[in-house]
């Protein structure tokens, strides 16, 4: 992303690992099956007029471990099935995987080696790094776009904040609950200009009548938020507590920004029609705390989930504290001692958003 935050999820195979501790982001991707597979029917269906011999596919914020092929994987059968039923060649395909330069593209790499080797369809594959707010692809190159649990992912911290060097967090439970309707607000009007832009963007890169399917962790529409959003919220009360300890300074932890911002379905869709590209074809929210309470049930659990999805821009910021970091965590998810943490666990705010867009 066009940021200096290091934003990519822990590298390799190990325990805190991004690859072993993602089982809630593939649980939302299949969610997304249904989706995928409703629009490749309608791109490759017997009354469509777009039926192309080539197809190309592309999965924005693929990551690493297990769930990097997954949405492609759908597409790919259900490209197979369609074609079988129909009768029809299939077309060739091409899958092109786009992550941040610093993603664990090895592990990546390696998992496309299953894919090279299916014979129906043809399919040729490619990795892409880079930001997904900026020019990706030739014009007019793509057929259909997956995004999975990405796009929550600003492209920096809020320009709103950052300039002023006002905090988004503050030791002070006070402070913080009077500031943070502004802080709200700054990470709301960063989301806007950084959506709107991938719309744009994606409208240049896909075909015309090209499809989008896209998921992003957001908050219910008919609830006011009134505290920050859920993992940097308890990565914001772990770090401020090594605050109070004296583990890390507080002129650092002020300057501390997470840059990610858990939109409602009003706001997605608000900035899906004012920017014109698409037309929605379906949209759905869901409550994901079953899953969320599975990725918190055990300190382990938990400690690992923060690590896999925050420990790199943590150790950019503050340097390394994770041993620290760690022990604050765990004694936090052992005391708990205001329920902070169960409230987290139970809050009803958090809304997995599931978007089908089609080209206008």
């Amino acid at each position: 992303m066009a940021s200096e935050q290091m934003v990519h999820m822990s590298q390799g195979q190990g325990e805190t690992s991004y690859a072993r501790n993602s089982s809630f982001q593939k649980a939302e991707q299949n969610r997304m099956k249904s989706l995928i597979e409703a629009v490749i029917a309608d791109l490759c269906g017997s009354s469509s007029t777009f039926l192309p011999g080539k197809m190309v596919i592309a999965d924005l914020g693929c990551s690493s471990g297990p769930n990097a092929l997954a949405l492609v994987s759908t597409a790919i059968n259900a490209i197979h099935s369609q074609c079988l039923h129909l009768q029809q060649p299939p077309p060739e395909v091409c899958v092109l995987l786009n992550d941040l330069p610093d993603n664990d593209f090895n592990t990546v790499v390696k998992s496309l080696v299953t894919l090279r080797q299916s014979k129906n369809p043809v399919v040729l594959t490619s990795v892409v790094p880079g930001s997904f707010y900026e020019r990706l692809f030739i014009s007019d190159s793509l057929h259909l776009v997956c995004a999975s649990n990405s796009l929550q992912w600003l492209s920096k911290a809020p320009e709103d904040l950052t300039r002023s060097r006002i905090p988004a967090f503050d030791t002070d439970e006070h402070v913080r609950r009077e500031r943070f309707p502004l802080v709200r607000e700054a990470y709301a009007h960063q989301f806007r200009k950084d959506f709107t832009l991938f719309l744009e963007l994606r409208a240049k890169e896909l075909v015309s009548g090209g499809r989008m399917v896209i998921s992003l962790v957001g908050t219910r529409s008919d609830v006011i938020a009134s505290k920050f959003f859920l993992f940097p919220g308890i990565v914001a009360q772990i770090l401020s507590a090594m605050v109070a300890e004296g583990a890390i300074d507080k002129a650092k932890f002020d300057s501390f920004y997470v840059p990610v911002h858990g939109p409602s379905g009003e706001e997605v869709r608000e900035i899906i029609e004012e920017e014109g590209s698409f037309s929605i074809r379906e949209m759905r929210a869901h409550d994901p705390t079953t899953e969320m309470n599975t990725a918190l049930s055990t300190p382990r659990k938990f400690v690992n989930n923060l690590r896999a999805l925050f420990e790199p821009i943590i150790v950019q910021h503050f340097g390394d504290i994770m041993d620290e970091f760690v022990r604050t965590a765990e004694l936090h998810w052992s005391l708990d001692p205001d329920g902070s943490l169960q409230e987290e666990r139970t809050r009803t705010s958090r809304a997995m958003l599931v978007v089908s867009l089609a080209k206008a």
